[in-house]
């Protein structure tokens, strides 16, 4: 089954830029084009039209960045048919129109070609990234006189970087929290928030402070004149780094803030200098109230939030664990890690929808 699906895989691929027929597809694969249109949907969590959709529209955007190509151009060889057709699409995923993402190109969720029989690794830190990281690091020590606080996603980044040692003399903590999951509050860090996490992480507020709050200490007590958020691509991370920008901005940091996206995978980094005004009314309209802001974010963080308003509701994960009930806990947790890697989800958080979606059907 997966040699068919990746089969199917590498043909779509193969023809993206074509006329696309299920009828084609299933030709070449040797069964019926309902048989495929089944066995992809069961087996990557979405249709293949959606996939095909958000493949080109993700590679349109990197020829947009990357070459001179006109737009129209680009949209034509896309797909799309017209300009305006594939500005109304860009706008859908990215939060922005296509003209002002070349004119400033912002970190954007990827979205690359399904591997089906790869599996989720570990953290693999290629050497080249290292130096990368490094001579950002240096860059920022130089401009700030080592006065920096990097602030990390998580523990395992944090000790990562820690046994890379990669931040040189500068301060760095870990931001220990999941803020896609369990409701939230406002003002960040306050008693109330600090015991509403806890009770919705189920552990004691002793226990929630020793995890997240005492880890983000130096942040509460130094003046800093510059921070830098590493923060992936994912939902579960863009939640996260939205709810630290919105309580910079809540305390009315006037340092420098720059976000600087890991590949989480690869340790490849983009920076974007951001500025936190504006990000407490986000962080309480998107966490909070569960809307799409008002106003414009980062094409990155607009994608986060998409995927994490879904996320509350059924969704392509929700569907695909209902199919796969009868599939072992282990075998079943390796499929949800590659296939939806965009939502950047933990074991604790899939082990609760398997488990709620299990009493459900009880």
């Amino acid at each position: 089954m997966n040699n068919l699906m990746q089969g199917m895989i590498d043909w779509i691929e193969e023809h993206l830029f074509d006329d696309f027929s299920l009828k084609n597809l299933g030709e070449n694969m040797g069964y019926s084009p309902y048989y495929c249109s089944f066995t992809f949907h069961r087996m990557a969590g979405i249709s293949i039209k959606r996939y095909r959709a958000l493949r080109k529209i993700y590679l349109a955007a990197i020829e947009l960045e990357k070459t001179q190509q006109k737009t129209i151009d680009i949209a034509f060889k896309y797909g799309f048919s017209s300009q305006e057709a594939f500005s109304r699409a860009f706008k859908t995923t990215f939060g922005i129109n296509p003209n002002a993402f070349r004119k400033n190109p912002s970190p954007l969720q990827s979205y690359v070609k399904l591997n089906i029989n790869g599996e989720k690794g570990g953290f693999m830190m290629d050497i080249s990234q290292k130096l990368k990281i490094e001579n950002l690091q240096n860059k920022m020590n130089e401009q700030f006189d080592k006065d920096i606080l990097n602030i990390l996603n998580g523990q395992m980044m944090y000790e990562e970087f820690s046994n890379h040692e990669l931040m040189g003399k500068s301060d760095y903590v870990p931001f220990n929290e999941a803020m896609c999951s369990n409701d939230t509050c406002y003002p960040i860090f306050s008693d109330e928030f600090n015991q509403l996490r806890a009770l919705g992480h189920e552990v004691s507020l002793q226990d929630y402070e020793n995890i997240t709050i005492n880890s983000l200490k130096p942040l509460f007590v130094k003046q800093y004149k510059c921070i830098v958020l590493w923060f992936g691509e994912d939902m579960f991370c863009q939640m996260n780094l939205l709810t630290m920008l919105a309580y910079l901005d809540q305390v009315n940091y006037s340092g420098k803030v720059f976000f600087h996206m890991v590949n989480e995978l690869t340790y490849d980094v983009e920076e974007i200098e951001v500025m936190p005004e504006g990000y407490k009314e986000i962080y309480q309209q998107v966490l909070i109230q569960h809307q799409l802001p008002n106003v414009q974010v980062l094409p990155v963080t607009y994608q986060g939030i998409k995927f994490y308003l879904e996320y509350l509701k059924e969704n392509e994960i929700t569907i695909y664990i209902k199919k796969h009930l009868k599939m072992s806990q282990g075998e079943l947790l390796k499929n949800l890690f590659h296939l939806f890697p965009n939502y950047g989800l933990g074991d604790t958080q899939y082990l609760k929808m398997i488990k709620k979606i299990k009493e459900e059907k009880s």
